[in-house]
């Protein structure tokens, strides 16, 4: 299985950004996630989504502004990010897990992409 993170840039405070997954290969039945991490802090959990797109996960954080979605006959997933704040600055990965749940654990997912960077400025 292969990730391929694409379409973060610079965006002011308050405006949107789509930011898209590519997977390849053997993903039938595979969660996928989003996870950030800024400078000097930890890897964190940002949204996921099971793979019928029934039960999308958020964080905290992002709740009420980001919108994780999947397409598979497209093979990709999306995230859609509302109302960024500069605390939404991070490089942002996806990744690829075999079942729904606990989709905080670090050590469940098999597949990272290679990471994307969104910079919100104030």
């Amino acid at each position: 299985v292969q990730l391929q993170a694409s379409g973060g840039g610079l965006v002011q405070a308050g405006g949107s950004l789509r930011i898209s997954c590519a997977y390849s290969g053997r993903t039938f039945n595979y969660a996928m996630s989003w996870f950030r991490q800024a400078p000097g802090k930890e890897r964190e959990i940002v949204a996921a989504i099971n793979f019928s797109g029934s039960s999308p996960y958020y964080a905290d954080s992002v709740k009420g502004r980001f919108t994780v979605s999947r397409d598979n006959t497209k093979n990709a997933v999306y995230l859609q990010m509302n109302s960024l704040e500069p605390e939404d600055t991070a490089i942002y990965y996806c990744a690829a897990k075999w079942s729904a749940g606990n989709y905080e654990r670090l050590s469940e997912y098999y597949y990272w992409g290679q990471g994307t960077q969104v910079t919100v400025s104030s």
